[in-house]
């Protein structure tokens, strides 16, 4: 990996070119989805079956879009040998019970004169979840966004993927969303998914959200259906931030780098360190492993293009660097990880100390991974509870709490130029109207 002592320049050319992988900068793309979306929603399924046709190799019609129990059974029946079933009910404990700490009640505050304010909470009636296929199946992803969806208590979750040419869908996507409570299962992916779940077709069911992973087609069509529906965000690709000292073990941090650079050419891994040994022996340790590892080639290229280790001098620095990356991952290796994290500002999921690597997040220790990519970590959260839920205020007033306050409302009123606001106030108080 290339060594980069920092100073103000590096970091400016650094931080421009991770914006490059970010989903707002394809925008060659732009005409392809907008022609697939507009197809879907003028002629429906026709148009859905045509791609999954197209893309896909799939013949999916009518009769063969939902995913069987019988399917279902036969994904059980292949992995009857594997221990992946039961690693996958181990996850879903773990990630149900951190989801479940997230959830909101409604609340209501009374008054003695007879005001009543609070919130109502109220999940989504029916969820969309988009689960990549193809080459890559993460059952991992389907457990992440189906989950809090049904902790959240949504009414009806509708989950996406697109299938193989014998139209089949991966054994372990089927088993995990099965074990995670999902509704139905369509066999579509790409764009085309996308657009029927935001616009409904005759087999697939408008949704009020959209959630969940996908190739650049499916971030690009998520963005454009949002008004119509609500999507949880616009993920870029993969990426990890270690922040570490001295003290850290060069080996742990060069396979956890390598962690994320594996996913896709376009990954970011970032090493940031106050040690020019660490970081000449981290160098040494990826290349090494990097030779030995099977997607070696992805690899390589995902280091070339966005791989990183980065110099400074201080621990401040460093920090004031993971703050500006904001990044998806960050691992915190270093003698008190505790305290850095408390100056930790940007970030999607913290990892603290040496033996909680970012795989641990991805698979089996609770909290979501599904996080905010390409700085959005500024602004966003990861997946959660909140997202599957809306939120209703409620005002109630009696005449003896809102006789007091009625002339300062129509006030307010009338000098904002409303005048109808102010005299729905005053009817209430002051029967002399003429008709």
């Amino acid at each position: 990996m290339r060594i980069v002592k920092l100073d103000e320049a590096s970091k400016k050319n650094i931080l421009t070119d991770l914006l490059k992988r970010s989903p707002n900068n394809y925008g060659s793309y732009n005409d392809s989805v907008n022609e697939i979306l507009n197809n879907v929603k003028e002629n429906g399924d026709k148009a859905v079956f045509e791609y999954t046709a197209k893309f896909d190799k799939a013949d999916i019609n009518a009769d063969n879009i939902v995913v069987t129990k019988e399917e279902i059974e036969e994904a059980y029946n292949f992995l009857e040998n594997s221990e992946l079933v039961d690693v996958i009910r181990k996850a879903i404990k773990n990630i149900r019970e951190y989801h479940e700490k997230q959830r909101q009640y409604s609340w209501f505050d009374s008054k003695p004169d007879g005001t009543i304010l609070g919130q109502k909470v109220t999940a989504l009636e029916k969820v969309g979840v988009y689960v990549p296929g193809g080459k890559a199946a993460y059952p991992s992803s389907v457990l992440m966004n189906i989950i809090p969806a049904k902790v959240a208590g949504v009414d009806r979750i509708y989950m996406v993927t697109p299938p193989g040419k014998d139209g089949k869908v991966n054994p372990g996507t089927l088993v995990a969303a099965n074990e995670a409570g999902v509704d139905v299962i369509y066999k579509v992916g790409g764009a085309q998914a996308i657009a029927a779940l935001a616009f409904g077709t005759e087999s697939i069911p408008k949704v009020d959200k959209i959630v969940g992973p996908g190739n650049i087609y499916v971030a690009l069509a998520k963005k454009a259906v949002f008004g119509y529906v609500s999507i949880d965000s616009v993920a870029g690709p993969s990426e990890i931030l270690v922040l570490a000292d001295e003290t850290s073990n060069p080996r742990y941090v060069a396979a956890d780098l390598l962690s994320q650079a594996e996913h896709d050419e376009l990954a970011s891994a970032i090493l940031v360190t106050t040690s020019m040994d660490l970081a000449k022996k981290v160098s040494e340790y990826t290349d090494m492993f990097v030779s030995k590892l099977s997607r070696k080639a992805i690899l390589e290229k995902s280091l070339d293009n966005f791989g990183y280790i980065l110099v400074v001098d201080t621990l401040d620095e460093a920090i004031s660097v993971a703050n500006d990356i904001a990044s998806e991952h960050l691992e915190i290796v270093t003698k008190n990880p505790f305290d850095v994290m408390t100056k930790i500002r940007n970030a999607g999921a913290i990892f603290l100390g040496e033996y909680s690597s970012e795989p641990l997040g991805d698979y089996f220790a609770g909290p979501n991974h599904v996080l905010p990519t390409n700085g959005t970590a500024k602004f966003f959260s990861p997946l959660s509870v909140d997202d599957f839920v809306k939120k209703s205020s409620i005002i109630s007033y009696s005449r003896q709490a809102l006789e007091p306050i009625s002339e300062d409302i129509q006030k307010f009123a009338k000098a904002e130029g409303l005048t109808a606001h102010a005299n729905s106030i005053r009817v209430r108080f002051d029967e002399n109207d003429e008709i």
